[in-house]
């Protein structure tokens, strides 16, 4: 099995990432990943893991710990999702898992995988195992987890961790966790362990109490994170562009000092300016600005625009979105329409991509067109753009990783 059959087997699994419809309740199943687990002699258990939730700002989170947790010393393992340019950022130590080690994962977990196929074993569950097994083997010192959809029933967690982070719990999948925050929120604080420590950041009332509510039932101790409560000083040079990353910072310091309440200051301030986490705000050029951020619901939105208000110094904006079917489309658009000059509508290449037909209809003030592609859509959006605008691609992650190998990098600024 070379590289390409490798991905060639994973993608013959179901991929809920890229199916518009399915039952969130029945496609999902722990019981199921936890015997193919079992199959491969159950990797994930012995591991050290921290396990964050949320809506936004958990990818984030968890790049933040794993930059301090690696400068203070410790081997650290990565799982992420999803990916965008290469499946292999998905698993992390000390960089992207090797091609050579991803195939021989794969070859090791396929005659185990193909015993669950006619259950609807998915692409992620396999990544997950994967994930497992290149952790243990590497005899990682923390393995921290990011959920892929939700919490309760996600693949990631069979595990019982040191520690649970939720970041900001917003509208999203209201097809699969429901269709208000309480109900989202009991599906992220799903992760949360009996007597398991839990960190959060601010969180609407109706989250709030909902997560408190599990910590009762968990007998799990709650650790809210105040912002504002926050040493500034060991975050003044975090890499990660944007006022709301402040709050996944202190999360994320929050968890680790708890982890290792040794850990220093001049540690963590180091850390910070050496976290990596593409994708996110990130300036590829200027004149014009083209910035990259796969907000994908109103918060994120708010907060990006916010953002780039607030560090960049432009005349227009002009928008490139591209939106999968089951995020806040009506929410995202809104706050575009709002914001821009003009706004290219396109559609990434994924089967839950909303039409950008359709994607027209939530647009009344800003200029609009349509375009077919992402190539077209950047092209359209370089021709109309000034030296003195900025162009933003935003509404996915799958957008944002099309643009990344479409457009030149000359940096993050």
């Amino acid at each position: 099995m070379d590289y390409v059959a490798a991905i060639d087997y994973v993608d013959s699994f179901i991929n809920f990432e890229k199916i518009p419809q399915y039952s969130y309740a029945s496609s999902f199943n722990l019981d199921r990943m936890r015997a193919l687990l079992g199959e491969l002699g159950d990797p994930h258990q012995g591991l050290k893991i921290i396990h964050v939730a949320g809506s936004k700002g958990k990818g984030s989170t968890c790049a933040i710990i794993a930059s301090i947790l690696r400068e203070a010393g410790y081997r650290v393992g990565l799982y992420t999702s999803p990916h965008l340019l290469d499946v292999r950022e998905r698993i992390r130590v000390e960089g992207d898992i090797e091609k050579k080690d991803f195939i021989r994962l794969i070859e090791k977990i396929d005659p185990s995988a193909e015993k669950f196929r006619d259950q609807d074993l998915s692409f992620f569950e396999i990544l997950t195992a994967a994930a497992f097994l290149y952790f243990k083997e590497k005899k990682v010192d923390f393995a921290i987890l990011e959920t892929g959809l939700g919490g309760r029933l996600d693949a990631t967690n069979v595990t019982e961790p040191l520690a649970c982070g939720i970041t900001s719990i917003s509208l999203e999948h209201t097809d699969k966790l429901g269709d208000n925050l309480a109900a989202i929120a009991k599906e992220k604080a799903g992760i949360i362990k009996k007597e398991r420590p839990v960190f959060t950041v601010s969180q609407r009332k109706e989250v709030l109490d909902v997560i408190k509510e599990v910590c009762r039932e968990k007998d799990a101790k709650l650790y809210p994170v105040q912002t504002r409560c926050l040493d500034t000083a060991s975050v003044q040079g975090l890499s990660l562009l944007g006022k709301h990353q402040l709050e996944n910072a202190s999360l994320a310091i929050a968890m680790v000092k708890f982890i290792d309440p040794k850990i220093g200051e001049e540690t963590i301030k180091t850390a910070l300016k050496k976290v990596d986490w593409p994708g996110r705000l990130q300036v590829l050029q200027k004149e014009p600005y083209v910035i990259l951020d796969g907000a994908q619901n109103t918060a994120s939105i708010k907060a990006v625009l916010s953002s780039i208000k607030e560090l960049f110094d432009y005349k227009r904006l002009i928008c490139v979105f591209g939106i999968m079917s089951d995020k806040d489309i009506k929410g995202v658009a809104r706050e575009l329409d709002n914001a821009s000059d003009t706004v290219i509508l396109t559609r990434p290449h994924n089967d839950r991509a909303v039409d950008p037909v359709k994607l027209k209809e939530n647009f009344q003030k800003a200029k609009t067109r349509v375009t077919s592609n992402t190539r077209e859509a950047l092209d359209a959006a370089l021709v109309i753009a000034q030296k003195e605008d900025l162009v933003l691609v935003t509404g996915s992650l799958y957008l944002v990783g099309e643009a990344l190998i479409l457009t030149p990098s000359v940096g993050q600024v």
